[in-house]
């Protein structure tokens, strides 16, 4: 059962949304800034809120990584900018060796903005990262 799984703590590990080459198209990132590889990766994306006071819900999308090579970076999906009004929430659980890491990463509504960006070294891009 899931209580008796230890989970420890996440570390060198990011989620980024970026906007990909000047345009109009965004994407989420997942990087490893570990010195070791990560494994069977799973990732459940999700976004929910409201927009004018209607509660809207994505579909919760789910991806799978087999690999994640030491400070490397995976692009998980495509998003659509309106889905940033609402709160966009990325769950991810892998294994290092045989030890299983979950962490989720959640961006505000409202969070990926212009007005917030910055410079993502790993991926020579800007957007926004989460840590």
């Amino acid at each position: 059962m899931k209580k008796d799984i230890e989970f420890h703590p996440v570390t060198g590990v990011k989620m980024a949304i970026v906007r990909e080459n000047d345009a109009d198209e965004w994407s989420a990132y997942l990087i490893n800034n570990n010195l070791i590889e990560l494994t069977t990766l799973l990732i459940t994306s999700r976004a929910y809120g409201k927009i004018e006071g209607i509660e809207k819900k994505s579909s919760v999308l789910r991806h799978m990584v087999e690999r994640l090579e030491p400070t490397s970076f995976a692009r998980i999906e495509g998003i659509d900018p309106d889905l940033f009004a609402l709160t966009n929430e990325f769950w991810i659980s892998y294994y290092i060796v045989d030890q299983i890491f979950d962490k989720k990463f959640i961006f505000v509504s409202g969070s990926i903005q212009e007005k917030h960006m910055s410079y993502i070294p790993e991926l020579d891009l800007h957007g926004i990262v989460h840590t």
